[in-house]
């Protein structure tokens, strides 16, 4: 192991997660079972990256329930799918990897507006306000007994992932879905005690955490995953201020979150002017609670432009800026995801020859299942 990585490579223990190093597998999406269900090829999949040395995989999106789904290739994580997901957890297991399934509900939101299948109307979308983005209408808003039904199977996907033997779930709370909608006042226009002020926006994510926390008790690992950016406006802001950011994490960290997961464009980037600390770096300070970073890790190219989103070459100084964001303790992890799709082998190559060895990124990696 070079000392380069060294940082990188070092166990850690963040409650009762013990993992071998500081590098997680992303979650992205991959349409790749049928009905709901995963089959041995999702096994495989999930095993070769933990073979490869992650310390955690925190997986695509898992719905809920059915109205929460882009489609019937979308995992969902419920008694059906059961027996299939005790297949991934005991191969991730088996090669030394703890799992983390996500649980992603779309609420108001197109699939087609980001190259996805759908099999739901998109009439029957649900979302705080009916509106999937500024001035873009979708669906209905939902009532209290939305509310209340989806965060029981929410709550019920996180009890049923403990009893599997899961390490933790994810919330995912980013992107402009479901709890992205309640907490962007662009989404939320309600005027009851979920629409408002920061705090009442996040109401709905609180008494979601409550409930999954209630169910699990209060040592199996609750993360959420949250972003400033959305899939249908990348330069939107929940925050304009570290002071809004506290104002938003702290109910969640009342609620039970145990650790962040900041999704940004690039890991690096300042969170706010005045400071070079990143979201997850203002994050960690604010909440007292360990943090991801993800970002284009060891990729050269911005995964959102035109080029990264067909090709992006690897980053060669990447891995001493992560070591170095480590060292000042900005983060406690750093997710990987489209770098680990060209390199099931991510973590050993790194230790054993360094990021020049790894494999440039390319589209059609992920019109592959490998």
């Amino acid at each position: 192991m070079s000392s380069e990585v060294a940082r990188l490579l070092q166990p850690i223990q963040l409650g009762t997660l013990s993992l071998r190093n500081r590098v997680v597998m992303a979650p992205m999406t991959r349409e790749r079972s049928p009905g709901g269900i995963p089959g041995p090829d999702v096994v495989a999949y999930y095993r070769r990256r933990a073979a490869g040395g992650v310390a955690m995989i925190i997986t695509e999106g898992t719905a809920p329930d059915e109205i929460g789904a882009f489609g019937a290739a979308i995992p969902r994580l419920n008694n059906d799918s059961a027996a299939a997901w005790r297949s991934i957890v005991q191969a991730v297991h088996e090669e030394g990897a703890c799992l983390v399934p996500q649980l992603w509900h779309v609420g108001a939101f197109e699939p087609s507006l980001v190259g996805m299948t759908d099999t739901l109307r998109a009439s029957s979308r649900v979302s705080p306000s009916g509106l999937a983005a500024t001035n873009h209408p979708m669906g209905r808003a939902m009532l209290q007994a939305d509310i209340d039904a989806a965060i029981d199977a929410f709550a019920s996907s996180a009890a049923l992932a403990q009893r599997l033997g899961c390490d933790g779930v994810e919330i995912h709370g980013a992107h402009g879905y479901l709890l992205d909608q309640f907490f962007w006042s662009a989404t939320n226009r309600r005027d009851d005690h979920y629409g408002g002020g920061l705090q009442e926006r996040g109401r709905f994510a609180v008494e979601l955490v409550q409930e999954c926390r209630r169910r699990v008790g209060a040592s199996f690992p609750i993360m959420l995953r949250f972003s400033q950016w959305k899939q249908l406006d990348y330069e939107a802001k929940l925050f304009a201020s570290p002071a809004e950011l506290e104002e938003f994490l702290r109910p969640l960290v009342d609620a039970g979150v145990d650790l962040f997961h900041c999704s940004t464009r690039r890991f690096w980037d300042p969170a706010f002017a005045d400071s070079d600390l990143t979201l997850a770096g203002w994050t960690r300070k604010l909440s007292g609670r360990p943090t991801i970073a993800v970002g284009s890790v060891t990729l050269g190219n911005d995964f959102k432009s035109a080029q990264g989103k067909q090709f992006a070459a690897i980053d060669q100084d990447a891995i001493e800026r992560l070591n170095a964001f480590l060292d000042r303790g900005e983060f406690d992890l750093v997710a990987v995801g489209r770098a680990l799709l060209a390199n099931p082998d991510w973590v050993r190559t790194v230790a054993e020859q360094g990021a020049n060895a790894l494999r440039p990124f390319s589209r059609d990696m992920l019109d592959n299942f490998h």
